[in-house]
C-alpha cells in the first residue's frame, strides 16, 4: 500500500473511495497579461487531516471564473488577492469525505470555496448543503449559483427591462450572459448579444435564443449594433447590461445604460 493513502472509519468516510494524496495549484508569481503554465506550481502532498469541528471535502467540481484573474493581482480591488504560494482560489462543489461535525456527515455534497485542489479542510461555515438528488451536481456552480444569481440579480434587480426593451449583452455566451440573455427573452425582451467570434455568435443565437448576436472583433460594432437595435424596438431606449463595452461605441447611439 502506499504509505501516503490515509484510511479512516468507514461509518465516518465515505465508503467508495480512499484518502489519497493532495494535488494542489499555487500561484507562483503575479502573472503580467495573459496567466501563462509559469506563474502556477504544482504541488502534491499527504490529503490533510481534519481536526475537532471540522471536515474533509474532496473536489468533484471546480468552478473557472474571470474574477480569479483578478485574485492573481495585488492591485487594489474589492476582495484580497491570493497570495504568491497559496492555493488558487475557486467555487467547488465537493463530498464530505470525513466529518468531525454534526452538522455533516460522509457523502454529503456541498457547495463551497475549495480552491483549486483535490482537498480541503473546512470548519463548515459558507458551506452550503446540496440536494443528492439534483440532477447534475456541476449546476450547483453555474445556473444555479453564483453565475445565475448575477445574472438574475443584474437584469431583473439592477436593469428592470419592461416588455419590448432591446437588451444588449456582452460576452453573451459566457456564464453570466447566456442567462441573462434566456432571462431577457422570458420577459419578453429583444435579446442582442455581443461575443467573441463567428462560432459563439451562432450558438448565441441557435441554441441560447439570441435575436441576434455580433462579433466583438468587428470593426463596425458600433454601427452593427445600431443596426441590430432599430428605432421602434424598445420603449424606453436600448439597455446594455454590461457598459464596460461603452468605450468600443459610438456616443450618438443613444444607449441608456444601466450599470450596478
Amino acid at each position: 500500500m502506499n504509505a501516503n493513502v490515509i484510511t479512516y472509519d468507514p461509518q465516518k468516510t465515505a465508503p467508495h473511495e480512499t484518502i489519497a494524496n493532495n494535488r494542489r495549484v499555487l500561484l507562483q508569481c503575479r502573472p503580467h497579461g495573459v496567466p501563462k503554465r509559469e506563474d502556477f506550481r504544482i504541488e502534491v502532498l499527504p490529503a490533510p487531516v481534519p481536526g475537532q469541528n471540522e471536515i474533509l471535502l474532496r473536489t468533484l467540481y471546480l468552478s473557472l471564473d474571470p474574477y480569479m484573474r483578478g485574485r492573481m493581482s495585488d492591485e487594489p480591488s474589492y476582495a484580497a488577492p491570493v497570495p504568491l504560494g497559496g492555493v488558487m482560489e475557486g467555487g467547488t462543489v465537493s463530498r464530505v469525505e470525513r466529518s468531525n461535525r454534526d452538522d455533516f456527515e460522509a457523502g454529503d455534497l456541498v457547495l463551497g470555496y475549495g480552491g483549486w485542489q483535490d482537498f480541503s479542510i473546512s470548519n463548515g461555515v459558507g458551506l452550503t448543503r446540496l440536494d443528492a438528488n439534483i440532477h447534475k451536481t456541476s449546476l450547483a456552480l453555474g445556473v444555479l449559483g453564483m453565475p445565475g444569481f448575477t445574472a438574475y440579480m443584474g437584469l431583473l434587480d439592477i436593469g428592470q427591462p419592461k416588455k419590448g426593451e432591446t437588451v444588449v449583452v456582452a460576452a453573451a455566451t459566457g456564464a453570466v450572459g447566456s442567462v441573462v440573455g434566456q432571462i431577457a427573452k422570458i420577459r419578453r425582451c429583444r435579446a442582442v448579444g455581443i461575443a467573441g467570434g463567428a462560432e459563439k455568435c451562432r450558438f448565441a443565437v441557435e441554441e441560447l435564443g439570441f435575436d441576434e448576436c455580433i462579433d466583438r472583433h468587428d470593426r463596425d460594432l458600433a454601427k452593427r449594433l445600431k443596426l441590430a437595435c432599430p428605432a421602434g424596438t424598445a420603449q424606453r431606449g436600448f439597455l446594455i447590461l454590461q457598459s464596460f463595452i461603452c468605450g468600443l461605441l459610438d456616443p450618438n447611439l443613444g444607449l441608456r445604460l444601466k450599470d450596478p
